[in-house]
């Protein structure tokens, strides 16, 4: 008998067994622990022991000596639901039961309705892997007393049956499933619902309209559709029988109309959130009517009109938002009677007046939002009186007068953002009370003055930010002349991230990058501000010294103003900077080496009097002339070289004689019939290579000037045309080889290889552009990427950053051949590698043909290790990755692994190194979570990255979307096995190859938990990883402790080694 057909039969007993314990045969502790025995690891029930008292069990509770709940929450259970319903939900005195977060599969069937206890009133499945359908829940119609059903977070569907439910239920909860279609509804109310108390099934992509069948939910108090694509007109002839609702959320649906004024008939209502749907009209003024209603969220509709001044009689209100709508008029000074109110969110409106002195009566205030509107007046001193406030945002309105000194009294104050009005008068030192601040945004305002040292002196106590969770979209500005500041934070609860393109109208820039993300510190204690941006203003004197003690500061922006004097050597305390803007100022002296220590992606220290050398060292040499020019004392790359030694001395000679005169005249005559000979050998060459120029010309210009086929191929082309000035531009650009020269190729010579960039000859296609297989004439096979538009990126920047890449040349690195430049275009060539990428042969073997045994994926695994170990120890400067993944793992023809893309984005905006476009730098799946708190990029990061990739090779399972997976991503999997039997989550296919690699197997996963600590320090190098592999086969193994059991490697044992990578990807110890 095969070992899984045993285990079967083996479970077939046990419910047999369960069966003969509900009629009586046993008791309840038997039950209990035969229950127990079915489970793959007991061990977590440790105290569930024969003998023992099954009320003292964990999760049991009991009522009159019999067991009458059981909570088994958050407790790896990794068994079928059969199971649990079979001998747990049968217990005859069972009134609840809890297995949240248990890891239980299957679906809800259940062979005979009679089993289920006849008390079971409440049976909670939330956060499982239960699949099927949701119909399937008829089949608990047994249990006639069930009144409370939770099956959030699990992966269940809907397919219409005629069954009706057959329950009776007060509260169902069916949210962020995988439910679809428009017949659920029906088919839930189909019994009456008369009982109904809560209905959520929020998070899924049901359509269609509420059923009039609702109106007989006369008891409902929740009614949660929101996160779906419900459609139609607002429901209010259905929802006004709703008389006892006190929640009702349709955010993120497609409702139109207009909000009717009965909604005030809703007495009950508490919390009423309409969000990004597409309404129109005025807020009706009835609205409150009643005074029960607590939270009001109207956001991303297409509201007009003014703010009813009847919203104050809404007494109990906690959080308002009215963002993002077109609403005119003032800001009500009835609000003042909201004496509970703690959000005021009315950003992106077309709001004028002044702020109402009366808001300042409310003193439960936390957050004040009201950007992007036409506000006018001052900022009333007396809001200081708010003294809960952490986000005061009044940016991009017409505000002016001095900024109170009084708002440094607020001691909870996170986030002050007042940029783009027209503030004049001093900064205030007093903001340098303000005991929480970690964003000040003054930028584009009238202030004159100098900056205050005491803005810096809470750096080093600042304990955490009050402002955490919040949503958030960070809009960075691109530079231009129109666009000022470093870039504008704005709250984003209930908004659409496809309706941001109407921010386009009322911003200041043409932004092309959005980043979304929860506002959190990214320090636990001694933390400082981490954004600061004084741009354009009117300010003078020094840069203070005590700006450098903000460790944590990641955007420093002071360009644009009349600074005056050094660069501070101190601001090489800001460990953590990642954009330095300095431009535009007075600012003289040279630029301080002790620079050089920091991680910088962007500096700007243009049009200033800058003088002397520029650093060698990274990260300036990485930077292209306009980040410097408009210094006329500066010099040394990427400036014209300094006319001086590194000694000071001069090169040239202060003196002249005859002697050297007559010398230069004759070598200058020499020179000059010199060039007469190369003008007559290039004019014969140029006639000699007429006619094949003209002909690749006739060939070039069809394809630009068609941009739908190609000439010599005749196969279709769909793909976006070239941008070409010229065709004589076009053909004058060769490309760019290394080492061993591909040999003279043009882009017209490209261009044949790809049979016009051919759909057919696309093998690929990621985040930095698509990859074409070309053949050349010689046919040799080399893969082209042919990357997207960067905007902003000068050609020397771009060309001396491929000649670098170019350079650099590992075994398990995929080299860069040459490269070409069009135009705005950019191709670069590299190596092609015959069985493409980890993730097609890992995860998609149709395509492939491919199956990695574990000797093979092994040998991948240590590969990529050495590749990414050679990139962040070996090069210089060092390099960091930022989007390692397995579809970044090419396999040569010896499946031997490349690590390809290395490099990339670092001629990316300065930006997008730290974050990439719209989330953050990466892929999901594999991003760090550091890096949802911070910009910034690290090698760590990189570590981390590569942990997922070891994953995938010994899961066989991608980093996210799996079935399995439910609510969780790869890494959650592993870490929630982790406290079960570690050996379910190895990819079945090794294990039948070979049972016994099940110790390796854990080694080799102990390494990858160690990288994919939470705390990045903890994480080991490259450099360390390649000697825990070295020590696994060695036979040595990887101490780790109890490390996977606590789903939490440390590795702190781990030895330091000093390792170099050779050239040839040998490892050698110093």
């Amino acid at each position: 008998m095969k070992p899984y057909s045993f285990n079967r039969f083996l479970v077939f007993l046990a419910l047999l067994r369960c069966l003969a314990y509900v009629n009586g045969d046993v008791g309840e502790a038997e039950q209990l622990l035969l229950f127990k025995s079915t489970l793959q690891n007991p061990s977590r029930l440790p105290d569930w022991l024969k003998g023992n008292n099954p009320c003292t069990f964990t999760g049991v509770s009991c009522k009159n000596s019999t067991v009458s709940s059981i909570d088994l929450s958050n407790i790896d259970l990794s068994v079928d639901f059969g199971v649990v319903s079979s001998s747990l939900l049968t217990l005859p005195s069972l009134e609840s039961f809890v297995a949240k977060n248990c890891n239980l599969t299957g679906t809800l069937s259940w062979g005979s309705r009679s089993q289920c206890s006849k008390l079971l009133s409440s049976v909670d499945l939330g956060v499982n892997r239960i699949t099927g359908s949701v119909s399937d829940v008829s089949s608990l119609s047994g249990c006639q007393k069930l009144k409370s059903l939770n099956l959030s977070r699990n992966s269940m569907e809907f397919t219409g049956v005629s069954k009706p439910i057959g329950l009776s239920l007060q509260v169902i909860d069916l949210s962020f499933n995988r439910i679809s279609g428009s017949e659920v509804l029906p088919w839930i109310l189909s019994d009456g619902c008369g009982e109904l108390l809560e209905f959520n099934v929020s998070g899924n992509n049901i359509s269609g309209t509420i059923p009039e069948s609702l109106k007989a939910c006369s008891s409902l108090q929740l009614f949660d559709i929101s996160r779906n694509n419900f459609s139609g007109v607002f429901p209010m002839d259905t929802l006004v029988n709703l008389s006892s609702l006190k929640t009702l959320m349709l955010a993120f649906n497609n409702f139109v109309g207009e909000l009717p004024e009965s909604l005030s008939e809703l007495i009950n209502l508490e919390k009423f959130d309409v969000s990004s749907n597409k309404l129109t009209g005025e807020i009706p003024a009835g609205l409150c009517q009643s005074s029960s209603l607590k939270v009001l969220y109207l956001q991303n509709n297409l509201l007009t009109g003014t703010i009813p001044s009847s919203l104050s009689n809404c007494s109990q209100l906690v959080s308002l938002d009215l963002s993002f709508n077109s609403l005119t008029g003032v800001i009500p000074s009835s609000f003042r009677y909201l004496s509970k109110l703690q959000d005021l969110m009315i950003w992106m409106n077309l709001l004028s007046g002044e702020i109402p002195e009366e808001l300042t009566y409310i003193q439960t205030l936390e957050n004040l939002i009201l950007d992007f509107n036409y506000l006018t007046g001052s900022i009333p001193a007396s809001l200081s009186n708010c003294t809960n406030l952490n986000w005061i945002s009044l940016s991009n309105n017409r505000l002016g007068g001095e900024i109170p000194a009084a708002l440094g009294q607020l001691s909870n104050l996170a986030i002050l953002k007042l940029g783009n009005n027209s503030f004049s008068g001093n900064i205030p030192p007093e903001l340098g009370d303000c005991k929480s601040l970690v964003w000040l945004d003054l930028n584009t305002n009238q202030l004159t003055g100098t900056i205050p040292p005491a803005l810096f002196k809470q750096s080093g106590y600042i304990a955490a930010a009050y402002l955490t969770g919040k949503p958030f979209i960070y809009i960075k500005n691109d530079g231009s002349k129109q666009c000022h500041g470093a870039g504008n934070l704005l709250e984003f609860g209930g908004i659409r991230r496809e309706d941001l393109d109407r921010i386009s109208s009322r911003h200041p820039c043409n932004f092309t990058r959005l980043y979304l993300g929860i506002t959190e510190p990214n320090f636990n204690h001694n933390g400082s501000m981490i954004f600061f941006d004084l741009s354009y203003n009117k300010l003078e004197g020094g840069i203070p010294k005590e700006l450098g003690l903000m460790y944590y500061l990641f955007i420093l922006n002071l360009g644009h103003n009349d600074l005056t004097g050094p660069i501070p050597d101190e601001l090489s305390g800001l460990k953590t900077i990642a954009i330095l803007d300095l431009s535009h100022n007075r600012l003289n002296g040279s630029i301080p080496n002790s620079l050089t220590t920091l991680g910088l992606g962007d500096a700007d220290l243009s049009y200033n009097n800058l003088s002397g050398s520029i650093p060698e060292s990274a990260p300036f040499d990485t930077f292209s002339p306009d980040k410097f020019s408009n210094n006329s004392g500066l010099c040394g790359y990427p400036l014209p070289l300094c006319k001086h030694d590194p000694n000071g001395k001069s090169n040239s000679r202060s003196k002249s004689n005859r002697r050297e005169a007559s010398l230069a005249g004759s070598v200058a005559m020499g020179l000059l019939f010199s060039l007469f000979c190369i003008f007559g050998v290039i004019i014969i060459l140029v006639e000699m290579r007429k006619r094949k120029r003209k002909k690749a010309a006739a060939a070039l210009e069809a394809y630009a000037d068609n941009g739908n086929s190609y000439s010599g191929g005749g196969a279709a082309h769909t793909s976006t045309a070239w941008k070409l000035t010229s065709t004589r531009e076009a053909l004058s650009i060769s490309l760019a080889a290394f080492e061993k020269p591909l040999r003279k190729l043009t882009f017209a010579d490209l261009l044949e290889a790809t049979n016009g960039f051919d759909n057919n000859s696309m093998i690929g296609s990621g985040g930095f552009g698509d990859v074409y297989r070309a053949q050349l004439k010689d046919n040799s096979i080399v893969a082209i990427k042919k990357l997207i538009h960067v905007s902003g990126q000068g050609d020397r920047e771009f060309m001396a950053e491929m000649e670098t890449i170019g350079k650099i040349k590992h075994r398990n690195l995929v080299p860069l051949l040459g490269y070409c430049k069009v135009g705005d275009e950019r191709l670069l060539v590299y190596e092609y590698m015959k069985f493409g990428s980890l993730e097609d042969v890992l995860h998609d073997r149709k395509k492939t043909g491919l199956k990695l045994n574990w000797n093979t994926r092994r040998k991948i695994a240590i590969g990529s290790a050495r590749g990414l170990a050679f990139l962040h120890h070996n090069c210089i400067p060092h390099i960091i990755h930022r989007d390692m993944k397995s579809s970044n793992v090419l396999l040569d023809e010896n499946l031997e692994a490349r690590v390809s893309d290395f490099g990339m984005a670092r001629h990316m905006s300065a930006m997008d190194t730290h974050l990439s476009v719209s989330t953050l730098a990466g892929t999901p799946g594999y991003v760090p979570p550091e890096y949802y708190q911070s910009f910034r990029c690290s090698t760590k990061g990189d570590v981390y990255s590569y942990g997922v990739v070891l994953l995938e090779l010994l899961t066989g399972k991608q980093p996210t979307d799996s079935p399995d997976f439910g609510d969780n991503n790869l890494v959650g999997w592993v870490k929630q096995h982790a406290k079960t039997k570690i050996s379910d989550v190895f990819d079945r296919d090794l294990l039948k190859e070979d049972p016994g690699l099940e110790i390796e197997l854990l080694q080799h996963l102990k390494v990858a938990v160690a990288c994919l600590d939470d705390r990045p320090w903890k994480r080991p190098t490259m450099i360390q990883v390649m000697a825990m592999f070295k020590d696994i086969q060695a036979g040595a193994g990887i101490d780790s402790g109890s490390a996977i059991a606590a789903g939490d490697a440390h590795f702190s044992t781990v030895p330091e080694v000093e390792m170099t990578i050779k050239e040839d990807g040998e490892q050698g110890k110093q």
